[in-house]
């Protein structure tokens, strides 16, 4: 069992779940309207039990429960590329980091069977992370510069396939719904990706391979300039002082706000 102590758990769910909070709570907030495209609902619901399971340090149900979620998505064609899957192996790639950076022991069981070492845990992690940035890396590239217009037209008729039954105003519910998730996604994504990349270079600096560590860093940077995360880290590794933020800062910057607010017109 994992250990229970209560500012490790902190750390770990203040520490990445916060930081990395794009890669989750902005996405996955309980579906408002019955305009939700009907086949990830479920994927969405599992999303609410996410945060419990971290806060237990419940890494077994946190892992099976991102399987479930991953196969919602991967079950239908139009899904299998998508943004959502890219969060789903990003959030992979903090629980595993998190298992190897906050846990004293020197190997960590998932089935009760197998023991993972920490190199182990960080292997897992760079993976997961990697298979993040090729799938936003990949959306990004054919639909991140799309007007409305354009994602419109990149949903054609596989976003349907399997809508069929339902009638020709519900399905124009579920596009529209669909797009506006897209350009949410289209300001919201690179930052996902800043998140990835930030990941990938936490496992680089664990393994002291520091170059590849400080280009992570700053293509997260360059991604988006205000992911304190990787600012820090590259802060520690050239010897500058980290720069603080207050709890609200971190939870809520300027832009999330907006996006927040257009969501709700």
């Amino acid at each position: 069992m994992f250990s229970k102590n209560p500012k490790r758990t902190l750390i770990l769910t203040m520490g990445v779940l916060v930081l990395l909070g794009f890669g989750i709570a902005n996405l996955f907030y309980t579906y408002q309207n019955n305009s939700v495209d009907p086949r990830i609902v479920e994927a969405r619901d599992l999303y609410s039990k996410y945060d419990s399971y971290v806060q237990n340090n419940d890494f077994i149900a946190v892992f099976n429960l991102l399987d479930s979620i991953e196969a919602v998505y991967a079950a239908f064609p139009y899904y299998q590329t998508s943004f959502e899957i890219g969060v789903v192996q990003n959030n992979r790639a903090a629980a595993y980091l998190s298992m190897a950076i906050f846990f004293e022991s020197n190997s960590l069981s998932l089935d009760g069977l197998h023991t993972l070492s920490k190199d182990s845990l960080l292997t897992l992690s760079e993976r997961a992370a990697q298979k993040s940035i090729s799938y936003y890396e990949n959306w990004l590239k054919l639909y991140g510069d799309n007007s409305e217009e354009g994602l419109k037209n990149s949903l054609n008729n596989q976003f349907l396939i399997s809508l069929e039954n339902y009638s020709p105003k519900m399905q124009k519910r579920f596009v529209l719904k669909r797009i506006k998730e897209m350009k949410e996604a289209q300001i919201e994504t690179p930052r996902r990706l800043s998140v990835a990349y930030t990941n990938r270079g936490i496992v680089y600096r664990h393994r002291e391979n520091y170059k590849e560590a400080i280009v992570c860093y700053a293509k997260a940077l360059e991604l988006w300039d205000r992911n304190l995360a990787a600012e820090n880290n590259l802060n520690k590794l050239m010897g500058k002082p980290v720069r603080k933020q207050n709890m609200f800062q971190k939870i809520f910057p300027p832009e999330k706000d907006n996006i927040e607010e257009k969501s709700k017109s």
